[in-house]
């Protein structure tokens, strides 16, 4: 396993964990489940073996999403963090990436279950982009 160190937490600080090595992969996933439950168009994850991530602060929530699916959250302020299902990923753990310290040094792969995407996300990219939020 590599030797980088990638830590991240929740909005408030009550939660910080650490990831060992490179993810397995990261990849932005539209599914309805990730989105409903963060309330976003889509959602970064990076996938991590299991004994590669270690929560330093706190503890995390757990809400089960699914039959095998649970959600690990900071209860304080709700920020998601992990996802972990040992049926579909088994001894694996997503981390939700934009929780990183640096979500920048984990460059995205793909997008997965596009055959759920919301159908304006497909030309997103495409849309005016302002630098900060528009004053007008």
């Amino acid at each position: 396993m590599s030797t980088q160190t990638h830590e991240g937490g929740c909005h408030c600080g009550a939660v910080r964990y650490v990831a060992r090595g490179a993810p397995l992969r990261h990849s932005l996933c539209h599914c309805t489940d990730c989105r409903r439950h963060a309330g976003a168009p889509l959602v970064a994850w990076a996938k991590f073996p299991a004994e590669a991530v270690t929560v330093t602060r706190g503890q995390l929530a757990v809400y089960h999403s699914s039959a095998d699916g649970q959600r690990h959250f900071c209860a304080a302020c709700g920020t998601g963090l992990l996802y972990t299902n040992e049926v579909v990923l088994p001894g694996m753990i997503d981390i939700q990436s934009a929780t990183l310290d640096d979500p920048n040094a984990l460059p995205v792969e793909a997008h997965v279950q596009v055959a759920e995407r919301i159908g304006w996300m497909a030309q997103a990219h495409e849309l005016p982009m302002d630098e900060r939020y528009p004053l007008d």
